[in-house]
């Protein structure tokens, strides 16, 4: 077997690989009459049908499998020679021809050469936030809304109440679609209704009736009501002040701390908000370093991998929207829509595992369990967590790919120009 090598455009080459023509048939012959000795044809006993026959039957499927084996060896032998590092997968064709005989192309793509470049022109930005008394007190704030209640009074219905409503509308002295409710709940002020109507409501108490006109807006989602005039008769049923819980004991235990009340609750809270700072301070230097990376060291990406990568963020998106409720044969994905993603995912990669391979970086085995540990922390049995990471290799594998890019980022900062900027928790998360 003899093997000639081209190089194509960017990444790809062709190998030209004259198999032994005579050595297949050979091969292809001793198989069919192995398979010869038990098949079973119609109207023969197993193993007594005439070798023409069973040639004819089973002969392309045989000649196909050592053509692919014979393949495989040849084209595994003429990469090693070559020192060729191949990405993704050859596509294999016969040569076309006279004289051709045995001659098959392989065309495939090879990893780049990477050469990083000076990265002490890559500038970061990285955060210092610093967990204070407010951010407390606003989270709690949060959590409080998020378990707010309403108890009934029998006031007039202001903002913020949440009022209890029958309705009937009509355009043109006639109902409409969508135009009729019954115990319907508004909250004043909170703008899930038009605010002519929600106004028409402030005032009102339990047991009155109003009759008032609303213009729908012009852009209305209902097109067949957009920019006209209804009059809605309307009943309040009842009024409902919202109340706040209080920050006690009862409010830290139904906030799972049952030992230690507001005090253990608020470090409990302080200790979340700092894993989320931390967090969201890493991705923030890490995109600027991996930006930076890529800038300072292009290089051309194996479309092959591309491919590949794009089918992996599809599948998810799939999954995605199918968990979500949407039906498959209704999710129509183009590959562009995932292509600049897919792109730079595989660039990264093969760019942080050269500087890891270059600099012999590598995941400590403490640094991983301190990732895991740090992960479970969030859960309500930590220890659990652990566990479940160190059942499967595959999950492990994840925080060990977590713990080497880390490593690599921080290797990175050593020799980028870093500039720490304070700011507000508020700003860290985007609220500023």
């Amino acid at each position: 077997m003899s093997a000639s090598l081209e190089t194509l455009d960017g990444l790809e080459r062709r190998l030209t690989l004259n198999l032994n023509a005579a050595a297949v048939e050979t091969e292809v012959n001793k198989r069919l009459q192995r398979l010869a000795r038990n098949v079973r044809l119609d109207g023969f006993r197993p193993g007594k049908a005439p070798m023409k026959m069973v040639a004819a039957r089973y002969g392309s499927e045989v000649r196909g499998e050592v053509l692919g084996e014979n393949l495989q060896q040849a084209f595994g032998d003429a990469i090693r020679e070559q020192n060729l590092h191949v990405a993704g997968y050859p596509r294999f064709a016969p040569v076309q021809g006279e004289g051709a005989g045995g001659a098959f192309t392989a065309t495939f793509e090879v990893f780049p050469e990477i050469r990083v470049g000076d990265l002490s022109q890559i500038q970061v930005t990285r955060p210092v936030v610093e967990v204070a008394d407010v951010d407390i007190d606003r989270t709690l704030d949060i959590l409080r809304k998020q378990r707010l209640h309403y108890h009934a009074v029998e006031r007039a219905g202001q903002e913020g109440d949440r009022l209890h409503i029958d309705y009937l509308g009509r355009i043109g002295g006639e109902p409409f679609p969508g135009g009729e409710a019954k115990d319907f709940p508004v909250v004043l002020g909170e703008g899930r209704t038009l605010k002519d109507f929600e106004g028409a409501l402030a005032g009102m108490k339990a047991g009155e009736k109003k009759t008032f006109d609303v213009v729908f807006p012009e852009d209305y989602f209902a097109k067949d009501i957009a920019g006209k005039t209804a009059t809605f008769e309307a009943e309040v049923k009842s009024v409902h002040e919202p109340h706040l819980p209080e920050v006690d004991e009862a409010f830290a235990a139904s906030m799972g701390i049952h030992e230690g009340g507001v005090a253990k609750m608020r470090e409990e809270i302080a200790n979340n908000l700092r894993r989320e700072v931390k967090r969201r301070v890493l991705a923030k230097v890490k995109e600027q370093v991996m930006q930076g990376l890529l800038d300072t060291s292009p290089f051309d990406v194996p479309k092959g991998l591309v491919t590949m990568e794009i089918r992996a963020l599809m599948e998810k998106a799939v999954a995605d929207l199918k968990a979500r409720g949407m039906k498959e044969q209704d999710i129509k994905l183009k590959d562009e829509i995932f292509e600049a993603q897919a792109k730079r995912r595989v660039a990264l990669s093969l760019l942080l595992s050269e500087i890891a391979r270059a600099n012999d970086i590598k995941a400590g085995v403490d640094q991983v369990k301190g990732m895991v540990e740090e992960f479970a922390q969030s859960y309500e049995d930590p220890s659990d967590v652990v566990a479940w990471y160190y059942q499967d290799a595959q999950r492990l594998q994840e925080a060990e790919s977590l713990v080497l890019e880390e490593n690599v980022v921080n290797w990175v900062l050593g020799q980028a120009q870093v500039t720490d900027e304070n700011m507000s928790l508020d700003k860290l998360m985007g609220r500023a």
